[in-house]
């Protein structure tokens, strides 16, 4: 409170600048002391606080002790404002309680050297100073919660750090508790504010007031009605050495679903929760619901995710039936691990039958024309016995595709692969697709001239089936146009080609498969320097080097060995 512009008359109680007693009718109470200590006046409020009549007595011992330290602090020597007030120099306000209320006691220099006290009332001002204060500490609790809460979408470090949380926070030890998997209840324990310990337990959740219909979404049940005597020993945590002398069950909501279930706990030293720590509670457990639900749901779109990609994934390749089988695959984004190019092998029956090799490109990137690649490798393993004949294949995965939803067309290539003694005989049909290439032992690399019509986009499609030979040590590469589409070089902005794609084969005479598979991608890459790019799948089909045996009686025909 800021001093008079001229003093008081303490001893008539008059203000000589208005002539009319001031602070005889003020509401506030107020003390006239004089130098020695001594009270000199007091108005109908200061009696009525002080309990009775103060007047000619010292205000030591007569009034509050803070009250009486700070009038000798106020009567010593003063250090002047920068504000060169004409009533003197300000004097701090001092704080103390009567009673149970709180007060502010303000100095106003009076007459003949006294001062005059005035004492406000601040309960009501602080009390919400506190409450307000607390709000904030709650709610930037609640912030840096829910930060820490959806930092990670793994389902059991959200429950080790929302059971972290409550108990460094809200009570002295806090377990969170899963929907149940069966007969088990996934756990998180911590015990004030460290480090969360994950477990599981068999055990009935009606064994514990409230935590069966907690655990279905039912709003909990007021903590004054938990027997904490009757809690089972497998919601304490071992580190928690106390008695328990107060519990809160209150659900985790999710979306949709219910996300688990908080326990918190408090010892017997410890004063219960109260309504208002309840409902914080709840706000909590309301945010530490949904990040368990987020990463709950996350986990489940995982695994749906995983199972469903298992079999879009091209699959490894080795070999087959004596013949040896090379593939390899890129996305045309690295965050996607499938796309609209595909490869499969179905190996014959028997030796002498012959196997499937499949190599495709559907038209569009991404996961929809993944999905698309799925339903033709599965039309195709379908129609695989009759691998013999690639037109009725082709006609039928043709006719398949013109009824289906989608609007997207594919090119393949077909390959019916069977050894005979130490060559393999390759029957190659192109629907549309880039021809093969069979790299020869002395570096040639010949185009098989197989022509076809795409599929999925014409009610009638033609193709043209090749037979060739491959001698020990000769590859044929099947490639989607993502390689020699692929745009780089010097520029970045010309294609890879035909022409370069040749000249790299040529130098992979008498390679492995695999190898060539290698080199043909690593060429690939380096043109691209990390540019965009289309899908991009190989396959070799390489006949192995193989040894000549004699029969054992040096006259009947020998065996080749690979």
């Amino acid at each position: 409170m800021a001093p008079l512009k001229e003093p008081i008359d303490t001893r008539t109680q008059q203000d000589p600048a208005s002539g009319a007693g001031l602070w005889g009718q003020a509401p506030y109470a107020v003390l006239v002391v004089d130098t020695a200590g001594t009270v000199v006046d007091l108005n109908p409020a200061a009696e009525a606080l002080l309990g009775g009549a103060l007047r000619g007595a010292p205000l030591t011992g007569a009034g509050p002790a803070w009250l009486a330290r700070a009038h000798q602090e106020a009567a010593g020597p003063t250090r002047p404002t920068a504000d060169d007030d004409p009533a003197g120099p300000r004097r701090a306000a001092s704080h103390g309680r009567i009673g149970a209320r709180s007060f502010e006691a303000h100095p106003a220099p009076g007459r003949d050297g006294d001062t005059v006290w005035w004492l406000a009332d601040v309960t009501d001002r602080e009390l919400a100073e506190d409450e307000l204060a607390a709000e904030r500490a709650r709610t930037t609790f609640l912030a840096e919660a829910s930060n820490v809460l959806l930092a990670s979408l793994n389902t059991d470090r959200c429950m080790r750090v929302t059971a972290q949380l409550a108990s460094r926070h809200l009570a002295e030890a806090a377990v969170v508790i899963g929907p149940a998997v069966g007969r088990k209840l996934p756990l998180a324990y911590a015990v004030e504010g460290r480090a969360a310990v994950c477990g599981t337990v068999t055990a009935d959740p009606e064994e514990v007031p409230g935590l069966g219909e907690a655990l279905q979404g039912f709003p909990p049940v007021p903590s004054r009605w938990i027997d904490p005597a009757s809690l089972p020993a497998w919601l304490l945590p071992e580190d928690f050495t106390g008695t328990v002398g107060s519990a809160v069950v209150t659900p985790l909501p999710g979306h949709g679903v219910p996300a688990g279930v908080l326990v918190l706990l408090r010892g017997t030293e410890a004063a219960g929760f109260d309504e208002s720590e309840e409902v914080f509670a709840r706000l909590f457990a309301s945010r530490a619901g949904a990040a368990l639900s987020a990463a709950r749901l996350y986990a489940e779109q995982s695994d749906i995710t995983r199972t469903l990609m298992r079999d879009l994934l091209p699959p490894e390749l080795n070999r087959v039936h004596g013949v040896e089988f090379a593939g390899g695959y890129r996305p045309s984004a690295d965050r996607d691990r499938v796309g609209g190019d595909f490869y499969d092998v179905h190996p014959g029956s028997t030796p002498d039958d012959a196997t499937l090799a499949i190599l495709g490109d559907v038209c569009g990137k991404g996961l929809d024309a993944a999905v698309l690649t799925g339903k033709i490798r599965n039309t195709l393993q379908a129609l695989t016995p009759m691998s013999g004949d690639h037109g009725q294949m082709l006609r039928l995965l043709n006719g398949a595709l013109l009824i289906s939803h989608h609007t997207r067309f594919a090119t393949l290539v077909l390959a019916s692969v069977r050894r005979e003694e130490n060559r393999v005989r390759l029957s190659l049909t192109s629907a549309g697709h880039p021809a093969p290439l069979v790299i020869r032992n002395d570096g040639r690399v010949e185009e098989i001239e197989t022509r076809g019509t795409l599929v999925g986009a014409l009610p009638h499609i033609e193709a043209t089936t090749v037979e060739t030979d491959l001698l020990p040590g000769e590859t044929c590469l099947l490639y989607t146009d993502g390689v020699t589409e692929a745009r780089g070089g010097p520029l970045g902005d010309e294609l890879f080609g035909e022409e370069r794609l040749m000249r790299a084969l040529a130098e992979c005479a008498g390679m492995p498969g695999a190898a060539v598979v290698e080199r043909v991608q690593v060429l690939a890459s380096q043109w691209l320097h990390d540019g965009r790019h289309d899908d991009m799948a190989l396959v070799a089909i390489t006949a192995p080097l193989t040894t000549h045996l004699s029969a054992v009686d040096g006259h009947t025909r020998g065996r080749y060995t690979a």
